[in-house]
């Protein structure tokens, strides 16, 4: 194998806390130029009391210093072994892989400094000891992406656009990458960009809000509305969807980038609270938490992106893509020459009018949509292992370039 030709298992584990995104990326050469070949991927959903751990801890319950220390270590082993685990499935031997880039877990974000000790401070946290995995695969890591573009006055998220113009951008044609994860985020990638041309920003709510419902609903018997079978059995409910189309977080301009911080545990109380003073059943709720989603993502595209640049396609991945309610409502909103309207108070018109919007997944443009993320932070720890920058200032909000995240090396062999 030439010396910059590199194997790269990728590692993502979201905000939906659902499990492990592991993607086999053979990477060479140096952007604008880099060759990206996904090999493989697969999944390892986390053991029930492990989701529910680092669930605790992103809903910001109390934890002692020494349960985040212990949960810290034991995802760093869990990622070992899920990294081993993908190997096996791969046939390929651990000792062939070159890097590992992990984006770890995260338990806390926030992009915004707001005071603290008297200063203004903005802060991250994903969790997964890095120096474990390398040092229980054999593999040298890179983690803890974030902090770095932080340090430069950025949000630390979303990183991903990077990745999404080695991988999307066109000569012609102006694109989206569109992620809708437990958080949706899109990239904005115009036709025939540049770097610096590309900017992306978090939109709001994915599957979190709908997942939460789901979980709360069932008791726990089932994480996730499958085939939107509930949601597509629950009655429109256009006035909650009104209320909800309020957010404050939708209004906010670019670079901005949410979480659990804000749409977890408390945003689904105020979701419940909702649906109780209009006796809302709970698939009319998870109905309009879905619709919700989908609303929320066509505001930030007309409010933000249309006004200054044409789009032609977007390119849709994560978990939103198996819900074909979330789709359906996307398809729709993307067939509109004029802004629509969002909310009953939304009187704002397009200055000029639009094109519909093809769109497509990212299977077919052969990226697997469960295996976007993880193949983004293969890349990542690629252009971090050759010591360059891979945060884009324009989607993040940096004073300039950052070389992301932090190195574990291997021990000798």
């Amino acid at each position: 194998m030439p010396f910059s030709q590199k194997l790269v298992l990728g590692m993502m584990s979201g905000t939906s806390a659902d499990g492990i995104d592991t993607a086999l990326v053979k990477i060479s050469g140096a952007p604008p130029r880099l060759k990206i070949e996904l090999l493989a991927h697969t999944h390892q959903p986390f053991a029930a009391e492990v989701r529910k751990a680092i669930l605790r801890a992103a809903e910001q319950t109390p934890l002692t210093p020494g349960e985040l220390s212990q949960l810290h270590s034991r995802l760093g082993h869990l990622y070992a072994a899920a990294a081993a685990d993908a190997c096996r499935k791969f046939r390929i031997p651990l000792k062939k892989i070159d890097l590992i880039g992990n984006h770890g877990q995260t338990i806390f974000h926030q992009g915004r400094p707001s005071k603290f000790l008297g200063e203004k401070t903005a802060s991250t946290l994903q969790i997964g000891d890095g120096s474990a995995i390398a040092n229980l695969t054999g593999v040298t890591t890179v983690s803890d992406f974030r902090p770095a573009d932080m340090a430069l006055g950025g949000q630390g998220a979303p990183l991903v656009p990077f990745a999404d113009y080695l991988l999307y951008r066109h000569r012609k044609l102006g694109r989206i990458s569109l992620n809708v994860g437990g958080i949706a985020n899109m990239t904005v990638i115009p036709a025939a960009a540049q770097p610096s041309d590309v900017w992306g920003f978090d939109c709001g709510p994915g599957n979190m809000l709908i997942d939460a419902l789901v979980h709360h609903f069932t008791r726990g018997r089932q994480s996730h509305d499958k085939d939107a079978a509930l949601a597509r059995s629950g009655r429109s409910l256009p006035a909650l969807v009104d209320q909800l189309m309020k957010d404050p977080y939708l209004q906010v301009a670019p670079p901005k980038s949410t979480g659990r911080e804000y749409y977890g545990a408390g945003y689904v109380n105020k979701l419940l609270a909702l649906g109780r003073r209009q006796k809302a059943r709970p698939n009319d709720l998870i109905r309009a938490a879905t619709v919700f989603s989908a609303l929320a993502i066509a505001d930030a595209l007309y409010r933000f992106v249309l006004p200054k640049q044409e789009i032609h396609e977007i390119i849709v991945s994560g978990g939103g893509v198996h819900n074909p309610l979330l789709l359906m409502q996307l398809k729709a909103l993307l067939g509109h020459t004029r802004r629509p309207a969002f909310s009953s108070a939304d009187r704002h018109s397009a200055a000029r009018p639009f094109r519909p919007i093809e769109l497509r997944t990212s299977d077919q443009l052969a990226i697997p949509t469960d295996a976007k993320e993880a193949l983004a932070f293969a890349i990542l720890a690629y252009e971090t292992f050759h010591q360059r920058p891979a945060n884009l200032p324009t989607a993040t909000g940096a004073r300039g370039p950052a070389i992301l995240g932090k190195i574990s090396y291997a021990p000798p062999r």
